[in-house]
């Protein structure tokens, strides 16, 4: 049977990339403006929905957040599951 969910959440990344947006001070409108800087299109609620694990993040995207924060993508998916 095919998987593409952990118990009832969408992603494993979500709390490593609050963790490092915490980390630098950001708000989640002010990670959105960071990366709607680099070229990824989202707002602060897609931010929010990431990080509450509740939307699924794509592989463009997490080298979008890895880039942002100055960290291996790998760095974003440990520990999280």
């Amino acid at each position: 049977m095919y998987k593409n969910k952990i118990g009832d959440k969408n992603n494993i990344s979500g709390a490593a990339i609050r963790t490092h947006r915490l980390a630098k001070g950001w708000s989640q409108r002010e990670l959105a403006d960071a990366l709607q800087l680099l070229g990824l299109d989202v707002d602060k609620n897609a931010i929010q929905r990431i990080e509450a694990r509740k939307r699924f993040v794509t592989d463009i995207e997490l080298t979008y957040f890895a880039k942002v924060f100055d960290v291996g993508y790998q760095t974003l998916l440990e520990k999280s599951v």
